[in-house]
């Protein structure tokens, strides 16, 4: 089924929705809550929970792509659950590894300065993400924003552990003198 038919399955309040949502992004909401908790029961949970969100959330929003709303929403309820998991500690797993990765990069946002800047900088972070080749594109938004591990980048590009490592060392870089550039280093 389409997303625009799944989308307007949620408008019409027909539960088919969920169904039809799980099925076709499940598994892919599921991976992205496991590379962040390291726990499949949590993972499946947070799946469930995203579900729900998006019944409440639509309407009235109408998503324009259904599969990146539903893995947001799953990114930003796995990583609730990991700061409950871990709080005043520090975190573990591949999540807590790419933000490692990135530290040198960008700061952490918990100053009001730095929460007001963060809408810039995310179009900053964007209009960098047009400028690299789609492989390397790939590879960082797979790394940092689903919080994949090397080897699975690796696996899913056909390609070898080291070029996914070198793509993202380079791409930091690259990130760092433009946030430098911009005024954010």
């Amino acid at each position: 089924m389409e997303d625009l038919d799944i989308v307007g399955l949620f408008f019409q309040r027909n539960s088919l929705a969920i169904e039809e949502s799980h099925r076709k992004y499940g598994k892919s909401m599921q991976r992205t809550a496991f590379n962040i908790l390291s726990d499949y029961e949590d993972s499946e949970e947070c799946e469930n929970d995203a579900l729900y969100a998006a019944w409440n959330r639509i309407p009235p929003t109408k998503p324009q792509s259904l599969g990146a709303y539903l893995i947001s929403i799953t990114r930003n309820i796995s990583i609730s659950k990991l700061r409950q998991r871990y709080a005043g500690k520090r975190g573990t797993g591949e999540y807590s590894l790419a933000l490692d990765e990135l530290n040198d990069v960008i700061s952490s946002g918990h100053t009001p300065d730095e929460e007001l800047n963060a809408k810039e900088m995310a179009m900053v972070i964007n209009r960098f993400l047009s400028t690299l080749k789609s492989d390397d594109r790939t590879i960082f938004v797979s790394r940092y924003w689903l919080v994949e591990p090397v080897k699975q980048i690796a696996q899913n590009l056909g390609t070898s552990e080291s070029r996914v490592k070198s793509s993202l060392s380079r791409s930091r870089k690259a990130l760092a003198r433009k946030l430098r550039s911009e005024g954010y280093i």
